[in-house]
């Protein structure tokens, strides 16, 4: 009894030095375990997230109050200001919740008196109504939070009062801040566009992340700066921008300076220099409008049709061997400066119809009432008689006519079934008789293309036949953007596959053949002429000649872009100049250089009224080419007479500033004027 239980003893003992041993080791090894991740943890918070906590612990331990970043500068291509920031005191009013109007206009005359008694006498000065339309308080300009400016460039003596009485005008604060000026002379102003204030400017995808996703400092947008919203401004707006300078404090958990400020200074934002000469640039503005102004005061002639009516015009020069666009004009234009801190509304409204680029995008006829606006054309039109060029070509590609494949004119071409045909007429029912593709293009034939292929392509190929064409059209930059990058261009509108399933491929292609199927840009236009110049290559339209920083060194020179290449025999490019060369053209006596030119007056059915809008593309010397012009004057009537003479004017002036054959000619020459009757080509 006593052995049984001393051996049962004995068991336990054991069982109990295993179970103590058992957890011991497992204690050693949760142990080893815990130490192990606490040494890893150790390791990566010194290791990996060290430089982050440190920088966090900075970030805790400083209190950063931004510089705004000083802009660079726009130039034109010989170096002249274009737009420029200059430092200034400006008079800024918040509208208040609950503000009613009658207070506002209130302030606005209490205002005046202030500037009226302290302001610059040589200034204009301001009325109580101009500063009330300022306030905006309809908001049709600024979001209700948004602060107006009211009045930039105040003197000290206005500075000093409205700081010792700031407490008897709710409401306004005198802020230090960069003006964007623009030249006086309204240089290209859609071209290079203008600036809001980034609290604003949240609309533009550009902007609608940046607050949340930037984190260096330097690059943090304030919501009082302005930023480019449109044209160069918008699309160089990282460039041009610099960087923030910081104002650095260290304080303490009470957010209590503790020491000494730290100065970071702004960095100045890098300079463009454009493409635009400024001399072309003004000359092709001015002309548009006098050629505008003729056209309304001429007596009516068969020739202007509607000219009259025409209010607008949009044209571009465009180098052949280098893409570089030196002239764009969207006329009429605006002051741009208007933009600054916030245009009013009552000039929105006077304006609304001249901010956009028609020259790269859809824009309205400038009528306020919406119904009248809508019996006019906006500034994409169709392409009308420049297309045939074009036409040809895919012709002779496609192997539906040769250089020498005749077709008799009598003056119109009809197809359809029987007893319910279509004709499609030429411009006075004129009967050209034997033609062949260099005197259809001459002789601007619209039965000639309709027939021999727009028709024969249909017949070879069906349905197939618009596929084929609108290749060929993006080939040549119609119907995609010209890849110039300016936000908001338009790729244009190709109607034919429209016309394909609203009437019949057949009618489609027969009406794109002579230019009745497809509405594009000026730009757009350009690019087409230069790529006809130049035998197949298309340029990326390009406006910035280099970009310099704030210490004139270059950063980004120029280069030329070949954006894609069509392949043709010489025969056919002699082809389509072989009649170019003798389109019947106004405003061109005595011209110095032998040029190849199109005409074209496209006709568009608008509020149940018909217009014709009178289009041009030309490229000069002939031997030679330097410079192409495409030129659009909606319901301007023939283009020889509405467009063509606008084109000539813009020659000349690149040939005074930059040459057409390389060195300026500046001798007095005939710059086109009244057009005189030389032909009855449209």
């Amino acid at each position: 009894m006593s052995n049984s239980s001393t051996e049962e003893a004995q068991k336990r003992e054991l069982r109990n030095r295993r179970h103590f041993s058992f957890r011991l080791n497992v204690f050693f090894f949760a142990t080893f375990f815990v130490f192990s991740i606490l040494i890893v943890r150790l390791a990566i918070l010194q290791f990996v997230d060290g430089p982050t906590l440190k920088e966090e612990e900075h970030r805790m331990g400083t209190r950063n109050v931004p510089i705004p970043p000083i802009r660079g500068n726009i130039y034109d291509s010989e170096g002249r200001p274009i737009a420029y920031s200059t430092s200034t005191q400006s008079l800024y009013f918040t509208l208040e919740p609950g503000t009613k109007r009658e207070e506002g206009q209130d302030l606005a005359a209490r205002l005046v008196q202030v500037f009226n008694r302290y302001g610059d006498p040589k200034e204009k000065p301001l009325t109580a109504e101009e500063v009330f339309d300022y306030m905006d308080f309809e908001g049709a300009v600024h979001l209700p939070f948004q602060p107006r400016r009211i009045k930039s460039g105040l003197t000290k003596e206005e500075i000093a009062y409205f700081s010792e009485h700031r407490e008897q005008f709710k409401g306004i604060d005198v802020v230090e801040e960069s003006i964007r000026q623009y030249s006086p002379d309204k240089v290209a102003v859609q071209l290079v566009g203008y600036m809001k204030k980034f609290s604003g400017a949240g609309s533009l995808d550009k902007y609608k992340d940046i607050a949340a996703e930037e984190t260096d400092p330097t690059l943090e947008y304030l919501d009082t700066e302005e930023v480019g919203f449109d044209g160069l401004e918008l699309m160089y707006q990282e460039e041009l921008r610099g960087r923030n300078g910081l104002k650095s404090y260290p304080v303490n958990n009470e957010s209590r300076i503790i020491g000494p400020m730290q100065l970071t200074k702004p960095v100045k934002g890098d300079n463009l220099y454009l493409t635009i000469n400024k001399d072309v640039q003004l000359a092709t503005q001015q002309a548009i409008m006098d050629h505008l102004k003729f056209m309304k005061e001429a007596p009516a002639t068969s020739m202007f049709h509607d000219g009259y009516q025409a209010t607008t015009g949009y044209a571009v020069a465009m180098e052949v061997k280098t893409g570089k666009v030196v002239a764009m004009a969207s006329m009429p234009d605006y002051d741009p400066n208007l933009w600054q801190g916030g245009i009013s509304s009552k000039e929105y409204e006077a304006n609304k119809f001249y901010i956009g680029n028609g020259a790269i995008r859809e824009v309205q006829a400038p009528y306020a009432d919406d119904k009248e606006r809508m019996k006019h054309p906006s500034s994409l039109v169709f392409l009308g008689s420049t297309q045939k060029p074009l036409t040809i070509l895919l012709g002779l590609a496609e192997k539906l006519i040769t250089p020498q494949s005749t077709f008799r004119d009598p003056g119109y071409f009809a197809f359809g079934s029987k007893g319910h045909e279509v004709k499609v007429r030429n411009s006075h029912n004129a009967a050209n008789g034997l033609l062949n593709p260099s005197t259809a293009i001459e002789k601007s034939s619209n039965a000639y293309m309709s027939a021999m292929v727009g028709n024969a392509l249909y017949l070879r190929d069906g349905n197939d036949g618009v596929d084929i064409w609108d290749t060929y059209m993006k080939k040549f930059g119609l119907g995609v953007t010209t890849g110039s990058g300016l936000p908001g261009e338009s790729k244009g509108v190709p109607n034919y596959f429209d016309e394909a399933k609203r009437g019949s491929p057949q009618s489609a292609l027969i009406y794109a053949s002579f230019g009745q199927q497809g509405r594009y840009t000026a730009l757009q236009l350009a690019q087409y002429a230069v790529m006809l110049a130049n035998h197949g290559k298309r340029l990326k339209p390009q406006f910035v000649n280099e970009i310099k920083d704030a210490a004139g060194n270059v950063v980004q020179p120029y280069q030329t872009e070949v954006l894609n290449t069509v392949e043709f025999p010489d025969s056919y490019w002699r082809t389509i100049e072989k009649g170019m060369a003798k389109v019947s053209v106004q405003g061109f006596e005595g011209f110095r250089y032998n040029f190849y030119r199109k005409t074209g007056t496209s006709e568009q059915d608008i509020a149940g009224g018909r217009v014709e809008n009178g289009v041009f593309i030309a490229y000069a010397p002939a031997e030679n080419p330097t410079l192409a012009v495409a030129v659009v004057v909606p319901q301007g009537g023939y283009g020889g007479w509405a467009a063509a003479p606008i084109a000539r004017k813009i020659f000349d002036a690149y040939d005074a500033a930059v040459g057409l054959t390389g060195t300026p000619y500046k001798a007095s020459v005939p710059t086109g004027g009244t057009p005189v009757a030389t032909g009855q080509n449209p």
